[in-house]
């Protein structure tokens, strides 16, 4: 597994630094607009075209480019699999603009239909917040086709063995946003909230089409050309057979996120960007290490798969899932614990108060329960894409939003946006389950048992953990009292985090956790260089 721990080194670094700048990105915007109107407004209509680059860039449409792209690479050879990526592009610019020219026209129309929704009865705070995230939907939909197109040149560049560019991506967006609100700031637009917003607009649009273009130069350097292909050849129509149902399959996490926001909208102005807020912080040691090493076992599986190597498939999901849970377990444990100190350090400044902080950290608990879930989802998704078996995470999908739709409906009345991260947590432990009750059907030696131990010493280990900065940081809260600034709260959490830290890696070396001595090489080579 040498190679495959280079590669993830490398997503892996490459997805902190991005991870870290959009964490900056969201305190800067954080920062400037507060958890106000106009915040959730922007954070739910960047959520309508940012869940397509979610999902053709690490869901559906990679999971059905990657394994048609390499069986084309191994009957056709490199020309053939240019040509197909010609196809796929073409037809992702077809189908995405014409999405985006639809969705424009429907949020554009919010001058029609707010008026009547509020004559209807709906109250007039909300329908103002969802006419005003309307408008920046308008804008902000465009991103859509840049982000569709970078997700086929990220495909193409990952079968060939290059992980770094597809993984810059998200740095290119971050740049771009932070870059632009800093002129809006600093700048053009002085204290006109109105206009900072604007500048912001635009940072998205600029950064959606660096995501495209970088990854479609290094694919040129690589040999390909690009040219308009309409032609439905049968990789393509096997791309689309396995890609159409896989859309809500792989995209469940997402789409439940974007109901929850889109209710959150309703519910006040803070809810949808104190769900926003915990999202990211979510991300961090997901995309940090979890997509990491799903997005490089993916093609070893998908090969696996293809050549009948079963028993090779369920080695590697093993020793990915195995990492997987290592780090995110003790993840949610310590986001879960440290929920309103972490928010109080990274958010509460400027416009986002200390109300603010009290509303967002039992969201950030709730919704950090869901880590482990969502990391093994990321992976089991794979598995069954790798097989090209995509009516089964459809038919999870159906469940889990369900259960999402029910229990936000059921708990956002007495519990406000806490209630609607409790759903969405519950819904994707509902998936991450079926899953692998199902994936352990297709493939025995996938068996959830064989973790059990593992999973077993690791959720110990992170027990203890959530002890020792449990009791650290209440005991760092009676040192410094109330009056404590922000650089004695941070100087605690840091303390705090690499005592917990510490105590984890003690734990699991006395535990002999598997997969330890993988993830100490990885990080060695990584400080290495």
């Amino acid at each position: 597994m040498g190679r495959a721990l280079r590669n993830i080194g490398i997503v892996s670094g490459v997805t902190m630094a991005s991870r870290v700048l959009g964490l900056g990105r969201d305190v800067a915007i954080t920062a400037v607009f507060g958890a106000s109107a106009l915040a959730s407004a922007f954070v739910t209509a960047f959520t309508l075209p940012n869940l397509f680059r979610r999902l053709l860039g690490e869901g559906a449409l990679t999971a059905a480019l990657v394994p048609t792209l390499q069986e084309e690479t191994k009957a056709r050879g490199e020309d053939g699999a240019h040509a197909l990526v010609n196809q796929v592009a073409t037809w992702t610019l077809l189908a995405s603009g014409a999405i985006t020219l639809a969705a424009m026209a429907v949020l554009a129309a919010h001058g029609w239909w707010a008026p009547r929704l509020e004559a209807a009865g709906w109250e007039a705070a909300t329908v103002a917040r969802w006419a005003t995230g309307a408008g920046l939907g308008v804008v902000l939909f465009p991103y859509l086709v840049t982000v569709c197109l970078a997700a086929v040149f990220s495909a193409a560049l990952q079968i060939r063995g290059r992980f770094l560019e597809p993984a810059l991506n998200p740095v290119w967006l971050n740049l771009s946003m932070l870059g632009l609100l800093g002129v809006g700031v600093w700048g053009a637009a002085g204290d006109d909230a109105a206009a900072r917003m604007r500048w912001l607009c635009a940072g998205v649009l600029l950064g959606g089409l660096l995501q495209m273009v970088v990854p479609a130069l290094a694919l040129r350097r690589l040999g390909w050309r690009p040219r308009f292909a309409a032609e439905r050849s049968e990789g393509v129509r096997q791309i689309a057979r396995l890609m159409v149902p896989t859309l809500f399959g792989s995209a469940i996490y997402l789409i439940n996120t974007t109901v929850s926001r889109l209710l959150g909208l309703s519910l006040d102005d803070a809810a949808a960007t104190v769900l926003n807020l915990s999202t990211r912080l979510m991300e961090l040691p997901i995309g940090v290490f979890a997509l990491a090493v799903s997005t490089v076992v993916f093609p070893q599986i998908a090969r696996h798969a293809a050549e009948g190597r079963l028993d090779r498939l369920a080695e590697d999901y093993g020793k990915g899932m195995r990492l997987i849970l290592l780090v995110n377990v003790p993840a949610a444990f310590g986001l879960a614990v440290l929920a309103e100190p972490i928010t109080r350090v990274l958010f509460e400044r400027g416009a986002f108060t200390a109300r603010d902080t009290a509303v967002m950290g039992p969201v950030l608990a709730a919704s950090a329960l869901a880590l482990p879930f969502l990391a093994f989802v990321s992976l089991t998704l794979r598995a069954f894409y790798a097989l090209k078996d995509t009516g089964t995470p459809v038919r999870v999908a159906l469940v889990s939003f369900v259960v999402n739709v029910v229990a936000s409906v059921a708990l956002m009345g007495s519990l406000g946006a806490t209630g609607l991260a409790m759903a969405a947590t519950l819904a994707v432990v509902v998936q991450a389950a079926l899953l692998q009750v199902l994936l352990t059907r297709r493939v025995r030696g996938v068996r959830f048992r064989g973790l059990v131990p593992h999973l077993v010493k690791v959720s110990a280990a992170s027990v203890l953990m959530a002890l020792a900065v449990g009791a650290g940081w209440a005991g760092w809260s009676d040192a410094t009292g109330d009056d404590a600034g922000a650089w004695q709260d941070l100087l605690g959490l840091a303390l705090v985090l690499g005592a917990g830290v510490a105590v984890y890696g003690g734990a699991a070396l006395a535990l002999r956790v598997d997969g330890l001595a993988e993830l100490l090489a990885l990080a060695r080579r990584k400080r290495g260089g």
